[in-house]
Parts: C-alpha cells; sequence; structure tokens
C-alpha cells in the first residue's frame, strides 16, 4: 500500500509518522511518500520519518521528493496537509482583521477567507495530478479550511474526505472522564468543520445511551474551562460546543485578547524553528514531547483510522468526517459539505441519520453555509465583488463598512497568491 503525503515538510508530519508506525496493522503501508517544495524542511522531517519507522521496526519505506507529481504517483491515497504561504501568511490572517474589530484566525472569518483563497486552486491542481496518475486513490483532507477545501474537490469530482482532529479530540477526553475506552464513546456530532455542537455522547455505538447530560453535570466546570467558555452557558444550552465557537459566542472578548498578546502565527513560527533543529538531531528517533504543543492531536490516529477504512484495511465502522450533506441535515442543500458521524468503508462516507437540530445551531450552520458557497465561488473565480460579498455574508463580520474595508486588507496581503488580482 502506498500513501503520499503532500505538506510532507510540514512540522505536524513526525506526529502523523509515529501514528503509522504504532498502527501499522491497521494501515500496512509499504511506501510512504513525504512530498513537500521546501527541499531542506523536507529533508529533516524525512529523515526523523526514516528513524521513528526503524526505531519502531516498520518495514516500510520513507521516500522524499519535492515533485508532486512523481510523489502521488500510483498513490492508493493522498493526504493534504498544506499551507500556501506559511506561518508568514498566517501572521496575516491573524493580524490584520484585527485591525477593524473582527477577529484575527486562519480558518474563520477574514482571515480564513484569506486562506481559503490562496489554498483552493493550489489544492484542485494537486487533485488533478493525483487524477491523472490514478483516478481510484483516495484524498484525505486535512487542509484548512477543511469543509471549503472539500467541498471544493467533491465539487470537482474528487474521491475526498475531509477530516478534523476536534471530534477525535473530544472523544479522547470524554473517555477519560467517564473511564471508558475511547472506542466505546460515540458521538452525536452535528454541524460544520469548526462549527459544530456534540449534541449526545453514547456509550457502545449509534443507539447506545447517552450519557451526555451525567457528562456536563459532574464534569461541566472542566469542560467549560477547556472550551474557555463559562459553565452556565453550557448548562443552559445542554450541548458542548467546539471550541471554535467561541470566535462566535465570545467575540467581542476574543479580539480584546487577541489585541494584547502575541498571535498563535507568532507562536507557532519560534516552536517551529526549535522543532526543526530537533528533527535534524541525528540521535532522535521519537516524536518530540514539544510537538504537542503545536496542535493536532490525534491527527494520526484519525488519519489512520479514515484511509483503513477507505481503502478496505480495517478501521472503525462510523467515524466523525466531512462529506456531502445530502440531505442528513434538511436545512441545508445537498451538495453542502457538513461535518457528522459516518459509515466509512471503500465506497466512502455516508452520513448517520441526525435528530432533529435545534434551530439555535441549525441557523448558524446555515449562515455559514452560505458564506462558505460565496467563499468557494470567490476562490473559484477571483474577484473584488466576490470576496466582499463572502465577507459581507460572515457572521462575524455582516457590515458593509468592514467588509469594505477588509476587501481591500484581504487583496493588499494576498495579491501574490491571487491569479486574478
Amino acid at each position: 500500500m502506498k500513501l503520499a503525503v503532500v505538506g510532507g515538510g510540514s512540522t505536524y508530519t513526525p506526529e502523523l509518522i509515529d501514528g503509522f508506525a504504532r498502527l501499522r496493522d491497521t494501515l500496512p503501508i509499504s511506501e510512504l511518500v513525504l512530498v513537500d517544495p521546501d527541499v531542506e524542511r523536507l529533508g529533516l522531517v524525512g529523515g526523523l520519518a526514516r528513524r521513528i519507522f526503524a526505531k519502531q521496526e516498520h518495514q516500510g519505506t520513507v521516500v522524499t521528493t519535492s515533485d508532486t507529481d512523481a510523489g502521488v504517483a500510483d498513490a492508493d491515497a493522498v493526504l493534504l496537509q498544506l499551507r500556501v504561504g506559511g506561518q508568514a501568511a498566517r501572521l496575516q490572517d491573524e493580524t490584520w482583521p484585527l485591525e477593524c474589530g473582527c477577529v484575527g484566525q486562519e480558518t474563520t472569518g477574514a482571515g480564513g477567507l484569506a486562506k481559503a483563497l490562496r489554498t483552493v486552486p493550489v489544492v484542485l491542481d494537486i487533485a488533478e495530478r493525483v487524477r491523472r496518475t490514478n483516478p481510484d486513490a483516495w484524498i484525505i483532507d486535512f487542509t484548512n479550511p477543511v469543509g471549503i477545501v472539500t467541498r471544493a474537490l467533491l465539487r470537482a469530482g474528487h474521491r475526498a474526505v475531509g477530516l478534523c482532529n476536534v471530534a477525535i479530540g473530544f472523544q479522547r477526553k470524554f473517555a477519560r472522564l467517564l473511564d471508558v475506552s475511547p472506542s466505546d464513546v460515540h458521538l452525536d456530532h452535528v454541524g460544520l468543520n469548526h462549527l459544530s455542537w456534540e449534541t449526545g455522547v453514547r456509550i457502545g455505538g449509534p443507539g447506545g445511551a447517552d450519557v451526555l447530560p451525567k457528562l456536563l453535570a459532574e464534569h461541566g466546570e472542566a469542560i467549560a474551562d477547556d472550551l474557555r467558555l463559562p459553565r452556565v452557558l453550557l448548562d443552559r444550552l445542554g450541548v458542548v460546543p467546539s471550541y471554535y465557537l467561541r470566535y462566535f459566542y465570545a467575540h467581542d472578548e476574543v479580539v480584546r485578547e487577541l489585541g494584547t498578546k502575541p498571535s498563535r502565527a507568532a507562536e507557532v513560527a519560534e516552536m517551529e524553528k526549535h522543532l526543526l533543529k530537533m528533527y535534524g538531531d541525528p540521535a532522535l528517533d521519537t516524536k518530540p514531547e514539544l510537538l504537542a504543543k503545536r496542535g493536532g492531536a490525534y491527527y494520526s490516529e484519525a488519519a489512520v483510522d479514515l484511509a483503513a477504512s477507505l481503502l478496505g484495511a480495517g478501521g472503525s465502522p462510523y467515524q466523525v468526517v466531512n462529506t456531502l450533506n445530502n440531505g442528513t441535515l434538511p436545512f441545508l442543500p445537498d451538495d453542502a459539505v457538513i461535518e457528522t458521524q459516518a459509515a466509512v468503508g471503500p465506497q466512502g462516507a455516508n452520513p448517520l441519520a441526525v435528530s432533529a437540530v435545534d434551530p439555535l445551531y441549525a441557523g448558524l450552520a446555515a449562515q455559514v453555509t452560505a458564506y462558505e458557497d460565496l467563499a468557494l465561488e470567490a476562490a473559484l473565480l477571483g474577484g473584488r465583488d466576490r470576496v466582499f460579498k463572502a465577507l459581507l455574508s460572515h457572521p462575524l463580520i455582516g457590515q458593509y463598512e468592514y467588509a469594505e474595508a477588509l476587501t481591500d486588507k484581504l487583496i493588499a496581503h494576498n495579491r501574490e497568491h491571487l491569479a486574478w488580482a
């Protein structure tokens, strides 16, 4: 089995490599190709990857290349984890929206739109290269904004499933609180990528008993602290929102915080310097502890599980993924990409039935879905007016003066990545 990772020079990659090595019985990889245009980073990451495989006695080979066509040729699955513009572009995404009093974040709001505009054309080009060499290959997208990028891939007819680590993070956290195995925890996960709610926590599978009320009653304070939201809000909602909902439920508070501390991009850039130095140490043959602070917790487990299921190698029967709505949430278009529990196998991801969704969540999801539709049009077709309309539609912006100013700032900061600008 051959897997390719586009963006293989990412400092995330050793987390993925560690998962491939530990879970080799679930996903038997014979060849792993790391693809990245940054030859220096690729050399450091690739060297550590080979040492991790050797340390854990994995028999597969690790190949590195900056040639995308060669890297994805004949791959059974291709994982996308790229960042167009690098941390420098992320730093801009997190800063210039604050000048208008709006959240500066890389996956939502104006910064998220900028990332989508930079990313979608690049991802579609890579996907076409995959299709030319192996039209049956699965594309697993971990590249943010996952919902928009996955929607672009599916609209273009690619065999693609989007993946995020939010759900698996909740699964593992709830399992610890309940003192059960993570595999026993099934989430009623509803919404979109980075806009989701856990409306039920079931033990033993989709039909199991819902223990969410018990979780909130006994551990609500700890869950609320992790989300940085008030315990009383969780009690009133009766659900557990994704931590990304804090940008919506506490927007002004978040903006004030972001204006008084270093950006996450600056923190990550500094962390990456240390990680890359570590990766260059020929004695290092395990993922360093510092990597846990980089983000992407449990990414490797989620990626292995999804790839194994799609390739018929095993994997969990039900997983939270990003895939086409197709009537699952009746208040959204069929071609919307939702994040939900699905039955996953070689034929793809089929969403499980979802109970009626409270208007409090359905309304916000519908508005953000409309934004994502406009954002995708702007990414595919370009043009200032399309960017403006996407920004105006976003619930974190929504005022024409902000949308006008943010449109100009977005184009100015991303001109080199926008062919139409």
